[in-house]
């Protein structure tokens, strides 16, 4: 039930919900589209476009609006949830009795559950059950280009392949190319890890440190997306693809990325309350770089950068001083 005839419910209408909805309307696909907010879910059905998000990029006729989340899942075949990772647990609780038989469902949210720091699919597993069919999609896509038909390749992983690439046929189209992966673990750990590494290149770009201290944060940052992943029995060779260095490197080093841009403002001396409600949308590695350094230090995995983010997020240290940490490290091999 994955072909032409299928009806996909896009569940979250941010950017990237957008620009996912559109895609697969243009890809034939009768989608649904729902939001929260019922009043701007009227609003998108009435310009056809979502102005707040991606001005002036118009909705196909085939990109259905919906105020009702039980309605929209009643009449989809499969889903695709892009809402924060806050929210991840509570829409799967509220949809999971109107799920469709044989449903798919898949997510292109990249973090973390808040205050347990599970992994969104073991969320999904303990909502839905064992039986369910759930499917991630992840790498470095800036939600304006994939609503203006720019080249995008991401990247799939599920369980099993069939599942994979029935979610991957929902997003193949001549300007974006879709690849496929067995290791869960491995991709939403990278999607989840790179929004804090965007964080740290963005204060250390603020602090005026140059090309150098970036290129050595992202590669520093992808040993610690490598071994955080390994010990969660995640794939290495996952951190070398498309949702790993693919990802890391685009949001690191494009102003595009919300979590880039939060370092920049912290960087430079602004208050870190001032700059999320400036940017006005979520900037998921702020939640994630508590998660994931719970997790690192139960695991007993070394993340000193992902650390020292944490130490300016949530403790108040001053961003030249977390980098002086960083820097007085003892020395090691690489």
């Amino acid at each position: 039930m994955t072909g032409a005839k299928a009806v996909i419910a896009v569940l979250g209408a941010g950017s990237w919900g957008t620009a996912l909805a559109v895609l697969l309307a243009r890809n034939g696909y009768r989608t649904l589209f729902w939001g929260h907010d019922a009043a701007r879910q009227a609003r998108l059905a009435h310009e056809r476009e979502n102005a707040r998000y991606l001005p002036g990029v118009r909705f196909p006729d085939n990109l259905l609006i919906r105020e009702d989340l039980l309605e929209t899942v009643v009449e989809a075949t499969h889903l695709l949830l892009v809402v924060p990772s806050h929210a991840f647990r509570a829409t799967l609780e509220a949809l999971k009795s109107k799920l469709s038989a044989g449903a798919i469902v898949a997510w292109a949210t990249k973090g973390l559950e808040p205050a347990t720091g599970r992994l969104l699919s073991q969320v999904a597993t303990e909502v839905l059950g064992e039986s369910q069919a759930i499917g991630v999609i992840s790498g470095p896509t800036f939600a304006k280009e994939v609503a203006q038909g720019l080249p995008t390749a991401v990247t799939v992983a599920a369980r099993d392949a069939v599942t994979a690439e029935a979610i991957a046929t929902w997003l193949r189209s001549d300007r974006v190319r879709v690849y496929t992966s067995a290791d869960l673990v491995g991709v939403e750990l990278s999607g989840a890890i790179k929004n804090v590494l965007a964080i740290a290149t963005g204060i250390s770009d603020g602090l005026g440190l140059g090309a150098n201290a970036r290129a050595a944060l992202i590669t520093r940052g992808l040993a610690e997306m490598r071994r955080l992943i390994e010990a969660l029995g995640g794939k290495s060779e996952t951190v070398m693809g498309l949702a790993g260095i693919g990802d890391l490197v685009l949001t690191c080093t494009d102003n595009q990325s919300r979590n880039r841009q939060v370092g920049l403002a912290l960087g430079k001396g602004r208050k870190l309350q001032v700059t999320l409600a400036e940017i006005g949308q979520v900037a998921e590695g702020v939640a994630t770089a508590r998660e994931v350094r719970q997790l690192a230090r139960r695991l007993q995995v070394d993340m000193p950068i992902t650390e020292q983010v944490y130490r300016v997020l949530f403790e108040g240290a001053a961003p030249q001083t977390a980098v002086e940490a960083l820097l007085k490290r003892e020395v090691r091999q690489e």
